[in-house]
């Protein structure tokens, strides 16, 4: 499963962002199919992100950043997967574009909902994403450059969600491509005192 969530993960990111660009082609992005189908592919990176998250962790030096750390990434997570669920049920209930952001708008102004789900929360989890490449990097697990990959990707969808595509492009080469170069271990490793 971690495999295929180091790969399918990053290519759910970038098929969020794909097909988001398409939905906003017709100026109509919302609620309809390309809006749900869009939303239901970045949920499915927030899922599969949790294995990935897990599986850095146990390449991370124990300790209290990499504790620290997991918490920040799986509670990013967790908002992530409450913003995508939420926008899809209100799309999903929604008659027209006006009424989703009246829902949508009654969803965020819940105490503690913009803040948590919409403004900070999901930043946790790209914050998280890059300290673990940075402490699989110290283990050896991958090469320098993955963090450098992985903070490049967070800074772009930061500055447009529409360089989504290219994201999900760069953490699948930070993340999935040195995992599959990973060789068997030598005899002279076989022998490690655990």
């Amino acid at each position: 499963m971690t495999r295929a969530a180091l790969i399918l993960g990053p290519l759910a990111v970038a098929a969020y962002g794909i097909t988001r660009i398409i939905g906003k082609l017709d100026d109509q992005y919302g609620p309809g199919l390309d809006w749900q189908l869009a939303h239901l592919f970045g949920l499915a990176g927030m899922l599969l992100f949790i294995p990935v998250t897990l599986h850095l962790r146990a390449h991370a030096r124990p300790g209290p950043l990499r504790e620290t750390t997991t918490a920040v990434t799986l509670l990013g997570l967790a908002a992530s997967t409450v913003q995508f669920t939420a926008d899809m049920i209100t799309a999903a209930i929604a008659d027209d574009r006006a009424d989703m952001s009246r829902l949508q708008q009654g969803f965020s102004d819940l105490p503690g909902i913009q803040l948590a789900v919409y403004d900070l929360g999901p930043q946790l989890f790209f914050i998280g994403i890059v300290i673990f490449a940075a402490l699989a990097t110290r283990t050896g697990r991958l090469p320098w450059w993955s963090p450098a990959l992985l903070l490049a990707a967070v800074l772009l969808s930061a500055a447009d969600l529409n360089l989504l595509p290219v994201t999900g492009a760069l953490m699948l080469v930070a993340l999935a491509i040195p995992q599959n170069r990973t060789t068997a271990p030598t005899p002279a490793h076989t022998h490690q005192r655990t």
